[in-house]
C-alpha cells in the first residue's frame, strides 16, 4: 500500500480495501484507456479526489480518481503498452534491430494471441513509422515465420499466437496446419512443411500426425472443395515419398482417385485451380479412378485445362500408347472449334514434335476466333498468352499457311484482316507474314486499304447508341466503382495475399482495355439504315438465301460491324461468316462455319435481295 493511502487508512478516512485499490492508481504506476492508450500516473491529489496521467495521446489529463479507477486499467511497467510511454525509443530501436521480440512482447500483453488490426493500432505511428510500416510488417512477418515463435495467420482476421518456447521447428509447422483454417491456407502449410520435410521427419511420429490433419481436412473438402482436396493428397503423397515414409499415411486415408471419382463432371474447373507442380500426379491418378473409361474422362478435360496440364494429359497419353485417341480428339476439337487458347499454344509450341501429325492450316482458323471472341467476351482476358505466342513465334504464321490452297490462304488473311482482336500494328505485322509466305496476298492489304479508306464501321442506329450507352454507363459507374474497390481493398493491407486487391486490379485493366476499344470503335463508326444496297453481289444491307449440302435452305440477312445476331440469322460484315460470304454472286459456293455446330459447311447462293 502506498504511503500516502496508508495514512488515510490510519487515521479512519477509508478503509483498507479501498486503500489497496488506491495504490495501483499512485504516482509512478502505469494505466492503460481505451481511447488514450497507455500513461503514466504523474502525480496526484488525494484531498481533492484528483490525478493527472500522461497518456501515450493525451499528456497531462487530470481526472477524478473514481473516473480514473474505472475507466482506466492498471499495467506492469514490463507491458509494451506501458513502456510506449516510459521507453518508446527503446521499442523503436527493437523494431528495427530484432522486430521478432517486438511482436513477442506485444503479444504476450494480450495474453499469448492478437489479430494483425489489433497488433497494427499497437505499433503503426507510435512504435514504428506510419509511412514506413508496411514495408517493416512484410520483412517482419517473413521473420516470424522463419523464427517460428510465432505462428502467423494467411487472413488479418485470424490471430497472431505466440508460440511455447519449448515448441521445436517441426511441432510449430505442423501447428501452423493444424491452426490453417481456410483450404488454401492449409495448402500453404503443408507446403512448408514440405520444405522442411526432413526436419518434421526427424520427430517420431510428428509426420503421421500432419499427415491425419491432412486426411481429415481432405476428406471435408472432397465435395465442396475438390481442388484443394486434391492438392493437399497430392502434397501429402509428395512428402512421404520425398521422405520414404509412406507408412505414416493411415490405410484408410482419402486417395487421389477416390476425390476424382467425387469430383466427375467439373474436373476440368478443379484442376485449373491446381497448382502446376502437383497436377503430374493428380493426372497420373485418372487410370485407377476411371478404369476403361480414364482415357474420354482425361480428354474431356484437355480443352479447358492450363497450357502446364496439356503438356502433362499428352505426356501421359503417350506413356499409356494412347497417342491415336488423343490425336483423333483434337482433330474432331478443331472441325468443331471446341479448343481453348492453353491446348492451341500447346499444338503450336508442339507442332514439330508431339503435336506434328494434328498441326495443319485449321489451327490458324481456329486461333483467330479463339482470340475474336476473347477480345468482344466481358471479362478478362484468356487468350492473352496465345495471341503474344502468334505475334512473337516468327515462324508460326508460315508454318500454318505451309501447304495451304491460295483459296484458304486469302480465307486466312481475310479473317485476320476483320480480326478485332489486334492493335493495327500487330495485325500489319502478322499480315506482312502471311505476305512473305504468300506474296499473292499482297493485293488483299491493297485493296483493303481503298476499300476502309478512312477505316470505318458500318453501323445500324440501333447499335450505335447501344455502344454508346455501354460507353456512358462505363465512364460514369463502372470505372468509378472499381477505382474505389481498389481504394477499398488496398485499405486490407498485405496486397501480396490480397485476393480482393487483384481482382479489382485485373478488373481495371478489362474495363480500361474495353473503354479504349469503345472510344476507338465510337469514333470509325458511321450510321446506315442499309436501304438502296446492291444486290448484284452480297453487301451489306441485303437479304441472301443459300442452298445447304443436303437440300435445306436458309437465309441470312447481311447487317452492320455489330448486329450479328445468329438465333436471327442476322450477319455481320465483320464475322468469319460475313467476310466469307461478301461479294459473292448468285451460284457461287462458299464455306462457313454452322453457327450451330460449328463444322464446316459448303453453301451455294441461291438468291440475293435488300432487306
Amino acid at each position: 500500500m502506498h504511503s500516502d493511502v496508508a495514512k488515510l487508512v490510519e487515521a479512519g478516512r477509508i478503509t483498507a480495501p479501498v486503500g489497496e485499490k488506491l495504490s495501483k492508481i499512485a504516482p509512478g504506476s502505469y494505466r492503460i484507456h481505451k481511447g488514450f492508450g497507455g500513461g503514466v500516473v504523474t502525480e496526484w491529489d488525494l484531498f481533492n479526489g484528483k490525478v493527472t496521467i500522461d497518456f501515450e495521446k493525451e499528456k497531462g489529463k487530470v481526472m477524478g480518481l473514481k473516473l480514473a479507477l474505472e475507466k482506466t486499467e492498471a499495467v506492469e511497467a514490463n507491458d509494451v503498452r506501458a513502456q510506449k510511454v516510459s521507453q518508446l525509443g527503446e521499442l523503436k530501436d527493437l523494431a528495427e534491430k530484432d522486430p521478432v521480440e517486438l511482436v513477442a512482447r506485444t503479444i504476450e500483453t494480450r495474453g499469448g494471441n492478437m489479430t494483425m488490426d489489433q497488433l497494427d493500432a499497437e505499433l503503426c505511428g507510435s512504435v514504428v513509422d506510419e509511412s514506413g510500416y508496411k514495408k517493416w510488417w512484410e520483412k517482419t512477418k517473413k521473420a516470424l515465420r522463419e523464427s517460428k515463435r510465432v505462428s502467423v495467420p494467411t487472413k488479418r482476421t485470424d490471430p497472431l499466437v505466440l508460440r511455447d518456447e519449448s515448441t521445436g521447428p517441426g511441432e510449430a509447422l505442423v501447428d501452423d496446419l493444424d491452426q490453417a483454417r481456410s483450404p488454401k491456407a492449409r495448402v500453404k502449410a503443408l507446403e512448408a512443411i514440405q520444405r522442411e520435410a526432413p526436419l518434421v521427419a526427424a520427430t517420431e511420429g510428428l509426420l503421421a500426425r500432419a499427415f491425419e490433419i491432412v486426411n481429415d481436412a481432405a476428406l471435408k473438402l472432397m465435395k465442396l472443395a475438390p481442388a484443394q482436396s486434391l492438392e493437399l493428397i497430392a502434397l501429402r503423397d509428395e512428402i512421404a515419398q520425398e521422405t520414404k515414409q509412406d507408412d505414416a499415411i493411415s490405410a484408410d486415408a482419402p486417395k487421389l482417385a477416390e476425390v476424382l471419382q467425387v469430383a466427375d463432371g467439373n474436373l476440368s474447373e478443379d484442376l485449373n485451380h491446381v497448382a502446376a507442380a502437383r497436377l503430374k500426379r493428380i493426372l497420373e491418378a485418372f487410370p485407377p479412378a476411371f478404369g476403361d473409361d480414364w482415357v474420354g474422362k482425361v480428354l474431356s478435360v484437355f480443352g479447358k485445362i492450363s497450357s502446364r496440364g496439356v503438356s502433362e494429359i499428352a505426356k501421359l497419353l503417350g506413356e499409356k500408347a494412347e497417342t491415336k485417341a488423343l490425336n483423333d480428339h483434337i482433330k474432331v476439337a478443331l472441325s468443331r472449334h471446341a479448343l481453348g487458347p492453353d491446348s492451341l499454344a500447346w499444338i503450336c509450341r508442339e507442332r514439330k514434335k508431339l503435336a506434328e501429325d494434328v498441326f495443319d492450316g485449321s489451327v490458324g482458323s481456329v486461333i483467330l476466333t479463339v482470340l475474336e471472341q476473347d477480345s468482344l467476351d466481358d471479362g478478362p482476358r484468356r487468350s492473352g498468352r496465345l495471341g503474344n505466342l502468334l505475334l512473337d513465334d516468327k515462324e508460326l504464321i508460315a508454318d500454318i499457311l505451309d501447304g495451304m490452297e491460295l483459296n484458304d490462304v486469302r480465307n486466312f488473311a481475310r479473317k485476320l484482316l476483320a480480326s478485332p482482336a489486334f492493335p493495327d500494328l500487330d495485325r500489319k505485322s502478322l499480315m506482312a507474314r502471311v505476305i512473305k509466305k504468300v506474296p499473292e496476298t499482297q493485293e488483299m492489304v491493297s485493296g483493303e486499304n481503298q476499300a476502309k479508306g478512312d477505316d470505318t464501321l458500318l453501323v445500324s442506329y440501333e447499335s450505335l447508341d447501344r455502344r454508346k450507352a455501354e460507353y456512358e454507363e462505363l465512364v460514369n459507374k463502372r470505372i468509378p466503382a472499381n477505382v474505389k474497390e481498389i481504394s477499398t481493398a488496398r485499405a486490407h493491407g498485405d496486397l501480396r495475399e490480397n485476393f480482393e486487391y487483384h481482382a479489382a486490379k485485373q478488373m481495371q485493366t478489362v474495363l480500361n482495355s474495353r473503354k479504349n476499344d469503345l472510344e476507338r470503335d465510337l469514333e470509325r463508326a458511321r450510321p446506315t439504315d442499309f436501304k438502296g444496297a446492291d444486290t448484284s453481289a452480297i453487301n451489306i444491307g441485303t437479304k441472301v438465301m443459300v442452298a445447304i449440302e443436303g437440300g435445306e435452305e436458309r437465309s441470312m440477312t447481311m447487317l452492320g460491324a455489330w448486329d450479328g445476331d445468329p438465333e436471327k440469322n442476322i450477319v455481320s460484315y465483320l464475322s468469319e461468316i460475313g467476310q466469307a460470304l461478301l461479294g459473292k454472286v448468285v451460284g457461287d459456293v462458299a464455306e462457313i462455319h454452322d453457327t450451330d455446330t460449328e463444322e464446316l459447311i459448303t453453301v451455294t447462293i441461291t438468291s440475293i435481295d435488300t432487306i
